[in-house]
């Protein structure tokens, strides 16, 4: 009951600190009133949704290969001592790097189209979730393994049932940064790899100073983004407290 009140205060000041920005600067924000209006319009437009079926396949194409490579390479890292001294302090400088640096990069090798934002999504995703799942193997207890090893496990076997489920909450918290940050990934990507989707949508209406269509293309974007991870950070803190 508490969490619920706090969450409604919160939204409550965001929607008040927006309404008086927009009586400020009326002509570089819209209201929030007039911003639901105005998505309201383009849900019931036809040339709205092409768009968004282009990022959703951009964002899902992005957030397997994002997840299934970051899981893999965490999980490979996290069971090798060695190899995950040396590649935690390289993935942590990865991270930190603005991957907008890459963007030159990612256009010469896939040009412009649905390849860039699908690798420019993956490039944000992977190593968040490949940190996580390699940390929750390191910090696993030495019983586990020590157990697979009485029992004369293989490696697939130990991974599969005893490294895995041990580890899947901290797995879930990395995927719930990388879907935040992957979905980040293919928006810059349409912004300036592509001529459809909701990125593009977004710089089209910078461009066309069309601030009620730019702002409610991204009050849809932030609902869908907290919706999703208000469902993940459930499942994140079920997981935890099954464990524990």
């Amino acid at each position: 009951m508490r969490r619920a009140f706090d969450t409604i205060l919160l939204v409550a000041v965001a929607l008040v600190i927006w309404q008086a920005i927009h009586l400020l600067a009326p002509s570089a924000l819209t209201s929030p009133l007039g911003t639901a209006r105005r998505a309201a319009e383009l849900l019931g437009t036809a040339t709205f949704w092409p768009h968004v079926a282009e990022t959703l396949k951009a964002f899902l194409y992005a957030l397997i290969l994002a997840f299934t490579g970051g899981l893999l390479l965490g999980l490979l890292l996290g069971l090798n001592k060695t190899g995950a001294k040396v590649a935690d302090p390289i993935l942590v400088s990865i991270y930190s790097l603005p991957k907008v640096t890459l963007y030159p990069v990612i256009l010469l090798i896939f040009g412009l189209g649905m390849s860039a934002k699908v690798a420019f999504g993956t490039i944000h995703g992977i190593i968040p979730i490949a940190i996580f799942a390699m940390n929750s193997v390191r910090n696993l207890a030495p019983v586990y393994l020590k157990t697979a090893r009485v029992l004369h496990l293989s490696k697939a076997e130990t991974l599969r049932t005893v490294v895995i489920p041990a580890a899947i909450p901290e797995i879930v918290s990395g995927l719930r940064i990388g879907f935040s940050l992957t979905l980040l990934g293919v928006l810059i990507g349409e912004m300036f790899a592509s001529q459809r989707g909701l990125g593009y949508m977004i710089m089209n209406a910078i461009g066309l100073h069309d601030v009620p269509t730019m702002m409610a293309v991204i009050l849809m974007l932030a609902v869908f983004a907290v919706a999703a991870n208000a469902v993940l950070l459930w499942l994140d803190q079920r997981l935890h407290r099954r464990i524990t």
